[in-house]
């Protein structure tokens, strides 16, 4: 699964477009008073205002030798959000490792680097190392129904988890982040998990799919 694009909401849009352009050094490849839409890699990530906004998790691959580099690249530009002392979070069973921290609207936002992926790089780390939006966070009342939903529209494996806290949809290239709300909140701060409107455009068996979350539910948009 390839994300191709995503779509989030925000507060302030001046706010995200001077954090994503200035602080991190991403290219804008579209802006109006109300939206900003950034490169990242492969993919697109726009930021739409509005007034009720809520919180997201969305994570960016990185290459796999580089999360050191990464590291003392974000150092220089943001706070680094821990697990107890840990700067980087070993994930043993998905053979990854991640690095977290806040953008100006407080998503939490994930660096991680896929040891499986074998996508090594020797250059300088630097926006550009930015691969590709690699997960969505899905925060729902209940894991089942929006499985069975997205199923229906795509065939989508489950990569790891399952009904009843978490469950990870799709592969290594591109994730939901599905969990039950009621039970778990967000890695690794403990903030609490909202069920945020996003659209996402991917592509999955050289098909391209564009769905909606909205009102709790995986939607096609026509």
């Amino acid at each position: 699964m390839t994300i191709n694009e995503l779509k989030l909401y925000c507060s302030d849009v001046s706010k995200q477009t001077d954090f994503y352009a200035k602080t991190i050094g991403l290219e804008i490849v579209e802006q109006s008073d109300v939206h900003t839409v950034f490169r990242i890699g492969q993919s697109r990530l726009k930021f739409v205002e509005r007034k009720d906004f809520q919180p997201y998790h969305f994570a960016i691959n990185i290459p796999c030798n580089q999360e050191n580099e990464a590291l003392a690249w974000l150092k220089q530009r943001v706070e680094i959000l821990k697990d107890g002392t840990r700067d980087i979070q070993d994930f043993k069973s998905w053979n990854a490792r991640a690095i977290y921290f806040y953008d100006a609207d407080k998503n939490i936002v994930e660096l991680i680097a896929r040891k499986n992926l074998k996508n090594q790089s020797t250059s300088l780390f630097s926006a550009h190392a930015l691969l590709n939006l690699s997960e969505i966070g899905l925060a729902v009342n209940a894991i089942e129904p929006i499985y069975n939903q997205l199923i229906e529209i795509v065939k989508l494996g489950i990569y790891d988890g399952g009904f009843e806290r978490f469950c990870a949809i799709g592969d290594e290239q591109g994730l939901f982040i599905c969990i039950n709300k009621q039970v778990k909140d967000w890695y690794p701060t403990s903030d609490k998990a909202y069920s945020s409107e996003f659209a996402i455009a991917f592509t999955e068996n050289g098909a391209t799919y564009h769905l909606e979350f909205k009102n709790g539910k995986l939607e096609p948009v026509s």
